[in-house]
């Protein structure tokens, strides 16, 4: 497992315990200081295909290693000409049962919010990371993951949920890590800004 390549063939090919370590091997290559960084290309093929290679996947243990070792390089994806290509797939995620593969969906999404709400935190900057983006299709965007978000919450409301004040003091299930994104996307756009999308 000399490459992040090599560890997502063996994540998607290999037995459950070679699947597991591959998937964890992965975060040790990017990070590696021995200069064995693959070329950003290998890895933004990886991250755009997960969608369609996730949904190939039909045993549990295998989509929680692909997703932990994606949710790793995730922030290297090509987010310049459709920066929210994946939102179907993580919103798919966070719906889910198994509590790695929901954590790794929150952090994905986190990913996304910091560059697209830039131009709210600092007026008149561009994000380094996303020069094409526009603040009005920032904008949209940002719109677009409130209101996707809230539609989540709703389908995934319980009456049970009342009873807790704070999100931390919630259950873990996918209901907690839809408002944990949304606390999220809240703290970096502001209420201000949440006020004016919502009507209010």
């Amino acid at each position: 497992m000399n490459t992040i390549k090599e560890c997502f063939d063996i994540i998607l090919r290999g037995n459950e315990k070679d699947s597991r370590l591959a998937a964890r091997q992965v975060r040790k290559l990017l990070y590696s200081s021995q200069g064995n960084r693959e070329k950003f290309d290998t890895i933004k093929v990886i991250v755009n295909g997960a969608p369609d290679e996730y949904a190939k996947i039909s045993e549990d243990w295998r989509q929680e290693n692909f997703v932990m070792a994606v949710s790793v390089i995730y922030y290297l994806h090509d987010r310049e000409s459709q920066p929210d290509f994946l939102f179907p797939w993580l919103f798919q995620l966070l719906q889910r049962q198994n509590g790695y593969i929901r954590h790794a969906a929150v952090k994905m999404i986190s990913n996304e919010i910091g560059p697209l709400t830039v131009h709210i935190r600092f007026p008149g900057k561009r994000s380094f990371t996303r020069e094409k983006l526009t603040p009005e299709r920032a904008d949209n965007l940002l719109h677009s993951l409130f209101i996707s978000l809230n539609g989540l919450l709703t389908a995934l409301w319980l009456p049970k949920y009342k009873r807790y004040k704070y999100i931390n003091s919630l259950p873990a299930s996918p209901y907690k890590s839809v408002q944990m994104v949304l606390a999220e996307l809240e703290e970096y756009c502001g209420q201000k800004y949440i006020d004016q999308i919502t009507g209010q």
